[in-house]
């Protein structure tokens, strides 16, 4: 395809290529070939339809009713509920419930209590009687799996700050933490970023236990209200669990005499940090869990509702809001268009769109502005590193993360900008930072680097999911493909991630996706990183994950995996058909050389043949992660921009030929 600068769309590009397909008969190669070529100029087209103004992309990010059940508890704790907010965001919670009237994490899952019960008392805020149908429905559930005492910890937590549950029942989070040094285990910044934002709101909440008047009683949520938290007994001494179970117990002792000049400096100490990561927006990390606990945590001390921090912060959760058309509202967890926008970009310019084209101009320039050049929560334990990459949220400077950064290097090198020094200066400092932020195995984790330690997992109350950040294959081979595409396949770091990430693949041959679903996320990853940093197409580990692929293609010729991969075997590789899946499989077997292989055939067919009219691809199925099965998510771009960047490769080849791209080309194609 040649590429043009009159401004004209890949897609008309795709059109001509289209009319110069052959007319005698073909062979089956041939008409996915063809199949291909039409899914993309449609799908190019349904991209940049949804571009913003500004160059950027966002799709939905969906989650669970608990998001949208700690909204409205939220706003009761604070006395701003507002009758219309609650209806909305009650007609979404009652469109999740399924028909025993319990609610999954993600679609097509299974129950889930802590979903559940949040959902029930988010409906009772919302004047839903206990002895309807479906709320009988999900209360009988809640006390068959335990009530509300087998429920995670921070739906505890939410029922506490109205007496629906005693504070001296849960686990103790002492603001004190604060004052541990970095070298000291347990100290804050031995836990991910999203929990080290969590974790220290709640050392306030946890310190001044709140309650405010239960506007109702939930027995029926109980199996015995009379003793709704029968204590059980403890683990062994030593075992690690007895270990922090009796620390709790000693933390809770300690609650009732901790000096008061000590409590107060610490929690002060805490507002100081909250305060100080305020983000521009008024929000906390870009993601709504944090955000929401600082506001209360700050609510608690003393902050006024009219305080600009508070009005800054209760802002920006309202920018989480997703009002459909049938008057629903949805609550997003995080906002991706960092992340959105780097993948459409790469998706577009796979796909044949010319390097100059001004949707993509446009695109980089806004993700040029969205660079982040001073320094982070990450710079703690790298405090040497200068500062250098992107987000994945609008605001979010504190925590810049690894994947996005590598993602995002890979967008900008696929467009042609009118200023190259500002586009080669961004660049440079994302490849800078990206190396500098290697962990010490020679693997790279999302946001901080050896966030490696044993001990957080284990605190009884993080039972919420994953609490650390260690390095993980699929931004490991996200950066080393990076890396190799800016010529640095033989930096001492990139082949160190190349020798980790070959140490990492499984007996089967696939490897682990820990921000994507899961195995087919992890395995699309990684072989078209080690493939663009020189290993050959018969290497033996490219071999043994192009037969895993085809092993768990399924029959319809697309490629699927259920989110219970991550607990149970039976389901790796295995599930219904989805777009984005099928193409992270796809992505694979084509990096590995498999493009004329009936598996590739077959699964560029099913992509073909379930678009829909407008370009696009449903999606029902959750298949990003946010933790390995305890928080699913989602990406409703997903569907589109993974898609059409497999078909594009199909029809166009790698963009990347002998190290060079497209953006680099002088109007002819690479």
């Amino acid at each position: 395809m040649t590429a043009t600068t009159d401004g004209s769309t890949g897609a008309a590009n795709l059109r001509a290529a289209s009319a110069s397909e052959p007319t005698e008969t073909t062979t089956a190669a041939d008409d996915a070939l063809a199949a291909a070529r039409r899914a993309a100029e449609r799908s190019v087209e349904h991209l940049l339809g949804r571009q913003d103004e500004q160059g950027w992309w966002k799709g939905d990010l969906a989650t669970n009713v608990t998001m949208d059940a700690e909204d409205l508890l939220l706003r009761q704790f604070l006395g701003i509920q507002d009758p219309a907010t609650v209806q909305a965001a009650a007609r979404f919670i009652r469109g999740e419930q399924l028909g025993d009237g319990t609610w999954a994490t993600f679609h097509g899952g299974p129950s889930d209590l802590s979903a559940t019960i949040e959902g029930y008392v988010a409906l009772r805020l919302a004047g839903d009687r206990p002895d309807d149908p479906h709320m009988i429905r999900a209360a009988r559930f809640v006390r068959d799996q335990g009530g509300i005492a087998a429920a995670r910890v921070f739906t505890r937590i939410w029922l506490a700050l109205f007496g629906w549950w005693k504070w001296d029942d849960l686990p103790e989070l002492p603001p004190e933490l604060m004052f541990f040094p970095k070298w000291v285990p347990l100290n804050i910044y031995d836990f991910g970023c999203w929990a080290r934002q969590t974790i220290v709101p709640l050392t306030i909440v946890s310190a001044k236990r709140p309650v405010r008047p239960a506007p109702f009683a939930l027995d029926e949520l109980h199996t015995d209200p009379a003793r709704p938290n029968r204590p059980g007994r403890m683990a062994s001494v030593a075992s690690w669990d007895g270990v922090f179970q009796r620390l709790d117990k000693a933390l809770h002792a300690y609650h009732k005499v901790a000096p008061r000049g000590l409590r107060r400096i610490a929690m002060n100490a805490a507002a100081r940090w909250i305060i100080e990561r305020q983000e521009n927006d008024g929000c906390w990390g870009g993601i709504q869990p944090p955000a929401v606990y600082s506001v209360i945590a700050l609510h608690l001390l003393g902050y006024d509702l009219d305080h600009p921090v508070m009005r800054a912060g209760l802002a920006s959760l309202d920018r989480f809001t997703v009002w459909r058309e049938d008057g629903a509202r949805m609550i997003e967890a995080c906002q991706s268009p960092v992340w959105d926008t780097c993948l459409a970009t790469i998706a577009l310019a796979d796909a044949g769109l010319p390097p100059d084209h001004p949707a993509l101009v446009k695109a980089a320039d806004w993700m040029l502005g969205e660079e982040i050049v001073r320094p982070g929560d990450w710079s703690v334990r790298k405090p040497e590193l200068a500062p250098g990459g992107w987000a994945f949220e609008f605001h979010n400077d504190n925590y810049p993360d690894i994947d996005d950064t590598a993602e995002v290097v890979l967008a900008l090198r696929r467009v042609r900008h009118p200023d190259p020094a500002r586009l080669e200066g961004a660049i440079e400092r994302g490849v800078r930072w990206s190396l500098g932020m290697q962990s010490r195995n020679g693997a790279w984790g999302a946001f901080d680097a050896d966030n490696t330690s044993p001990f957080p997992n284990r605190l009884p109350f993080c039972d919420f999911g994953e609490v650390i950040d260690p390095p993980s294959a699929d931004v490991t081979g996200h950066v080393v493909e990076m890396l190799a595409i800016e010529g640095r396949s033989d930096h001492p770091r990139t082949r160190r991630g190349i020798e980790w990430l070959l140490a990492e693949q499984e007996a089967s041959g696939a490897w682990f996706g820990r921000w994507g679903v899961n195995y087919i996320y992890g395995t699309g990853s990684v072989v078209p990183a080690l493939v663009a940093a020189g290993l050959p197409a018969a290497h033996p580990s490219v071999r043994r994950s192009v037969g895993w692929l085809e092993s768990v293609q399924n029959d319809d010729g697309g490629w699927g995996e259920d989110l219970r991969s991550y607990q149970e075997e039976k389901w790796i590789g295995h599930g219904a058909s989805t777009a984005s899946q099928t193409a992270w499989a796809l992505l694979a077997l084509l990096a590995a050389g498999e493009r004329d292989g009936r598996a590739v055939e077959r699964g560029i067919t099913w992509l073909a043949e379930t678009q829909q009219a407008d370009g696009s691809w449903d999606e029902p199925y959750f298949t990003g992660t946010g933790f390995p099965w305890d928080f699913s998510i989602n990406y409703h771009l997903y569907r589109q921009v993974f898609p059409l960047t497999a078909l594009g490769r199909y029809v166009y080849g790698d963009p990347f030929v002998n190290g060079t791209t497209r953006s680099t080309d002088t109007g002819k194609e690479a």
